[in-house]
């Protein structure tokens, strides 16, 4: 049975091992895990912050933030922080982990991630609940913009 976060365990799917075998099972965690924050290898971390905080309408903070640092959002904030870390490298090949970010328009989101310094890499999907396309921030980073027809 699921608990509370005050006090009562919470039950969590784990890999468990039965009678020699690995599967999958239920196990009482006293923790509740929360997602805080997603920190993003880049390199310049100003750059990507300043993109990234008008995109999504969120402000700069201190958190994380000092010489080869950039912080979009609080630990504290509804949403996960994002940071940003200088490292030495650009980018190379597909990251395997991407943001995906609503919109109201997706011509308008389109537009406006062009207007920040990102880039369309031309490629859209149409679904029956909405459209999605794969653009790039100024790094090269893939994330999609999302149309959701209500």
């Amino acid at each position: 049975m699921l608990g509370s976060r005050h006090g009562l365990a919470w039950r969590r799917l784990a890999r468990i091992e039965h009678g020699g075998r690995e599967g999958l099972g239920l196990r009482e965690w006293t923790m509740l895990p929360h997602w805080y924050s997603v920190t993003v290898d880049c390199v310049d971390p100003e750059r990507m912050a300043t993109f990234w905080g008008a995109l999504l309408r969120r402000e700069r903070s201190a958190e994380m933030d000092g010489e080869g640092w950039a912080t979009v959002g609080s630990r504290d904030d509804a949403q996960p922080r994002i940071t940003f870390q200088r490292v030495p490298e650009p980018r190379s090949g597909k990251v395997r982990l991407h943001l995906d970010v609503r919109v109201d328009d997706i011509a308008e989101g389109m537009a406006e991630v062009e207007h920040l310094g990102g880039a369309s890499t031309g490629e859209r999907h149409e679904y029956d609940e909405g459209v999605v396309v794969v653009m790039t921030d100024p790094e090269g980073h893939e994330f999609c913009l999302v149309e959701l027809y209500d």
